[in-house]
């Protein structure tokens, strides 16, 4: 093992995070940044408290992504990890193939990670990835959490999913490699013109030009990080000083109450609501509704409207959400009458 090549990185504070976490997988697909996630670990002066395990995912989008998984697993195992190579098998999609690479790649990581008893997936994603990430979300339309970027612990269902590097620059992680004297890769689909992000890539140039450089993507997403936490905070609190009926399949209160929340907090209360009884719905169709909901307040008028699995009811002053019923029930149930004006 080749001495670390202080002061370029330091795995004790780099890898701080990791120090109450479980068991860990890497994922490594071979790049500077996840090769320099690698050598930070073997060199972490708890490593040898922790059981570290590496996984490589093999979209098989690429004639040579078999021969570069395999040369990934020999890297891992010179360092003394055990190495996994998962493979996203069977025809690939024609449309939105990133987005489903990248579905497919977290599901087969938890699939591996449940598998091997590992409680925690740590990934390379480093600083530019969160300003591209932010640049992304933002000529979408996002919202602040959006905005926010990337957290450095987040949750994969049951699993943490855990990032360390967000602190650090691409050419940081990469001039670590250089100075380990330790080969990486390089994926030539991130520079395709075909996908988004590599076309977000070629215009950062001129974004940077007007100001819009990496710091200052990072800035915005500290700020809308800040914004998000207190937004989540003054929900949580206004859900819970709400006097509602709370159960597994239901959720009931009055429209009073609701008429005095500001439009974001009650779309935040309702939107966890709805998660909790049925799914969580798409941002654009939880606005849409939470418009039509605020417009029936206003108007003391009825609502029914369905959304992410449960239906949606304001009548006599009471809002509720319930588990949508099976089509079949729903299609036999007579809407009952009311006298206030409906608004659809």
């Amino acid at each position: 093992m080749p001495a670390d090549p202080a002061p370029l990185l330091d795995p004790e504070w780099t890898l701080a995070s990791l120090a109450e976490a479980g068991p860990l997988l890497l994922a490594v697909s071979g790049g500077p940044d996840s090769v320099a996630l690698m050598l930070l670990a073997a060199r972490w002066s708890m490593r040898a408290r922790r059981e570290i395990a590496v996984a490589t995912v093999d979209h098989g989008l690429r004639p040579e992504s078999a021969e570069e998984t395999r040369l990934v697993g020999d890297w891992a195992r010179d360092l003394g990890f055990a190495h996994h190579a998962l493979s996203w098998d069977g025809a690939k999609p024609k449309t939105r193939i990133q987005e489903r690479a990248r579905a497919a790649r977290y599901r087969l990581l938890a699939q591996c990670a449940h598998e091997i008893g590992a409680t925690a997936i740590v990934t390379a994603h480093h600083a530019d990835d969160q300003a591209e990430t932010i640049l992304f979300r933002l000529t979408r339309g996002s919202g602040v959490a959006g905005l926010a970027g990337m957290a450095a612990i987040s949750r994969l269902g049951e699993l943490s999913l855990m990032r360390p590097l967000l602190a650090f620059r691409k050419l940081e992680l990469e001039a670590y490699c250089v100075a380990s004297n330790h080969p990486f890769l390089r994926d030539p689909s991130n520079e395709n013109p075909a996908f988004a992000r590599a076309r977000l890539r070629r215009l950062r140039g001129l974004l940077e030009d007007q100001g819009l450089d990496t710091r200052a993507l990072l800035r915005l997403g500290a700020r809308a990080a800040r914004a998000e936490a207190a937004l989540a905070w003054s929900a949580a609190r206004a859900a819970a000083s709400l006097p509602a009926e709370r159960e597994p399949d239901l959720f009931r209160t009055g429209a009073a109450p609701l008429r005095t929340l500001p439009h974001e907090i009650l779309q935040r209360i309702l939107a966890s609501e709805i998660a909790r009884i049925g799914a969580s719905p798409r941002m654009e169709r939880l606005e849409r509704m939470v418009e039509k909901l605020t417009a029936a307040l206003e108007a003391e008028a009825t609502l029914r409207v369905t959304l992410g699995g449960t239906l949606i009811m304001l009548a006599d002053e009471q809002l509720s959400i319930e588990r949508e019923a099976p089509r079949a029930d729903r299609l036999s149930r007579k809407p009952k009458k009311s006298h206030a004006r409906s608004i659809e």
